[in-house]
């Protein structure tokens, strides 16, 4: 509705110069009237689909009243279409060829129906501070919204990314606390059900206690899966770097603890003894923890035999379990060695795992003693951080835009006057010979024949010269000289003839 009424005012504003100055009374005629009122009309409710349209339109209403282009009926209409195709129109590739044309339908029509170009000059003059001047303030005003709107799409956006900054914050918490109920309690249980399982079947037990072994056993089981269900809930994609320094005691006390739960357990160390500092300990105490903890939980009662063979540049860790004694193992949440094989990959090295042939499973990894140096790369502009840039560039490019074309349209404009003159001057230019040879008395076609005479005489005489002599039919004017516009030569016609020559100031 706004954009209606919009039109309609617009189309009334137009309307007023095309009645005030196309008046009967003014000389004008109420088709005039008629015609540049529908024409208007048509042009106001075509120029937000076809922005370029009313332009054309009015520029052919205009040139048939003057080839100079400005007139009082329609410049107004010409300033403001202009400026509308400016701040609608996305692209400029159109209007620029628009305002092409329009020159040069102007310099044709000059040509053929004039002498001299100045109206064609003053054409260009009124096409550029009639319509390319407020096409270039449209464009930048287009500019500068699209500016402000990106800044508050920016606003918003902003407001949403805190909000999945904070969402994120909770997911990442959460993802923490599923990995350290993961890493300490799941353990702790597994080795509970494996020593409850040891006490159930001891012959120096009687019933009742093997029964209450059984029960502890079967409620570490429930245990850890009630644990597995809370972890499925909590654990989310952790996008947090992982812990560089290991996180707890090391592999032999590792190894002596699940051996005092009762899980059967070996440890073998060769080369030089020590575990790697930073990530890669972390790392390689990961491994193994894992390693017991899913033997104790998948393969109850099987032998695990762990080999840590530390060489001076890597260390390598194999956790092979063999097949467990018949019964339930407990269940798993299935991300334990997706989880692993992410730490170690940060950690610089490599782990493989799968089934042995013998029925059991054998996890194996190599870490470097050091980190590879290189951090995560630095994080990507915002989307709407780099939207914003490109406004801001595009609007600056506007704003210059607007600055220069027009002055570099009038610098062209002038340079091309400057021209024309030269031009014309020299094709009005009579040589001092060849009007030291012309007689009083000879025919102008005798003249023309013997091409004594420039193509194209001034268009009048200059300001200031002494007035013609009577009765002559006609004086034609050449210049004497390229660089002034005085003396002139003067040659007066009568029936044909040459009747009088003079050189004037």
């Amino acid at each position: 509705m706004r954009e209606r009424l919009f039109d309609l005012g617009l189309w009334l504003l137009l309307c007023v110069p095309v009645l005030l100055r196309s008046d009967p009374n003014d000389g004008g005629s109420w088709p005039q009237v008629a015609l540049g009122v529908t024409v208007l009309g048509g042009c106001v409710a075509v120029s937000r689909r076809w922005p370029l349209a009313p332009i054309a339109v009015t520029v052919a209403l205009s040139l048939p009243a003057t080839l100079e282009l400005f007139t009082p009926s329609y410049s107004l209409a010409l300033i403001a279409f202009g400026y509308l195709a400016g701040r609608r129109q996305e692209h400029t590739r159109g209007a620029l060829w628009l305002f092409g044309a329009v020159a040069a339908v102007g310099l044709f029509l000059t040509r053929l129906t004039a002498t001299s170009l100045g109206q064609w000059f003053t054409l260009l003059l009124a096409l550029a501070l009639a319509i390319v001047a407020p096409w270039l303030i449209g464009r930048y005003v287009r500019q500068y919204d699209r500016l402000v709107h990106s800044g508050w799409e920016l606003a918003v956006r902003m407001e949403r990314e805190q909000a999945a900054v904070a969402d994120r914050e909770r997911l990442r918490e959460r993802s923490r606390i599923a990995g350290d109920m993961h890493d300490s309690l799941g353990h702790d249980l597994a080795l509970i059900a494996v020593r409850a399982g040891a006490l159930e079947v001891d012959p120096a037990l009687g019933p009742d206690q093997q029964h209450a072994a059984g029960e502890l056993r079967r409620a570490a089981a429930d245990a850890t899966a009630r644990l597995r269900d809370v972890i499925g809930v909590l654990r989310q994609p952790d996008e947090d770097p992982a812990p560089t320094a290991p996180g707890g005691e090391p592999v032999e006390e590792l190894v002596s603890r699940a051996r005092a739960s009762g899980l059967a357990v070996t440890l073998t160390v060769t080369g030089e003894g020590h575990e790697p500092d930073g990530m890669a300990g972390w790392a390689l105490h990961r491994v193994v923890r894992e390693a017991l903890t899913n033997a104790a939980k998948h393969a109850p009662g099987g032998s695990v035999a762990v080999r840590v063979d530390a060489g001076p540049e890597r260390v390598a860790v194999d956790v092979v379990s063999g097949p467990g004694a018949a019964g339930s193992p407990l269940a798993s949440g299935g991300t334990g060695l997706v989880g692993l094989d992410e730490r170690v990959r940060l950690a610089g090295g490599a782990l493989t795992h799968g089934p042995t042939p013998d029925g059991g499973f054998a996890v194996r990894a190599t870490l470097p003693r050091r980190t590879p140096p290189g951090g995560p790369a630095a994080p990507a502009a915002p989307t709407s951080a780099r939207e914003l840039d490109r406004v801001r560039r595009e609007v600056r490019k506007g704003l210059a835009q607007a600055i220069w074309i027009p002055l570099a349209l009038l610098a062209a404009l002038g340079l091309l006057m400057v021209g024309v003159a030269l031009w014309t001057q020299h094709q009005s230019y009579l040589e001092p010979d060849d009007y030291g040879r012309l007689r009083i008395g000879q025919t102008l076609t005798a003249i023309t024949e013997a091409e004594d005479l420039p193509d194209h005489p001034l268009d009048g005489p200059p300001k200031g010269v002494p007035a013609e002599p009577p009765g002559m039919d006609e004086c034609r004017y050449y210049r004497s000289t390229l660089l002034a516009a005085v003396p002139v030569y003067r040659l007066c016609f009568t029936a044909g003839h040459l009747a009088d020559k003079a050189e004037v100031r």
